[in-house]
Order: structure tokens, then C-alpha cells, then sequence
């Protein structure tokens, strides 16, 4: 089975830039405390690091 990874805004998105906002739309992070479970990509890494000041992340 492919490895996971568990994310859950913690921060709102309101005052930060049109791309923090988007990239939180594009991990499916769109409510405050919503968590959410994707596969451990290249692709969502680098999404995690730009919002990581919004999210907690489990492995």
C-alpha cells in the first residue's frame, strides 16, 4: 500500500496571498479543521511546505 499523509487546516486562509489561497484549495483544504488524506507525492509535499504556517500534518 502507498504511503499517506494526513492534513488538517488549522490557520485560516483570509490575508494570505491568491496563491497560499489556491494551493489550499488545490490540497482540498477549503474549512477550518477540515482533515483531509492524500497520497505521499512529490506534488503535495511542495504544497505542504507554501501553507505549512496553516496546516498540521500526520503521517
Amino acid at each position: 500500500m502507498s504511503k499517506t499523509i494526513t492534513m488538517t487546516q488549522v490557520k485560516s486562509g483570509i490575508g494570505s496571498t491568491k496563491k497560499i489561497r489556491a494551493t489550499l484549495v488545490g490540497l482540498g483544504l477549503t474549512k477550518m479543521y477540515k482533515t483531509i488524506t492524500r497520497k505521499d507525492t512529490p506534488e503535495i509535499r511542495g504544497m505542504l511546505n507554501k501553507v505549512s504556517h496553516l496546516v498540521r500534518v500526520e503521517e
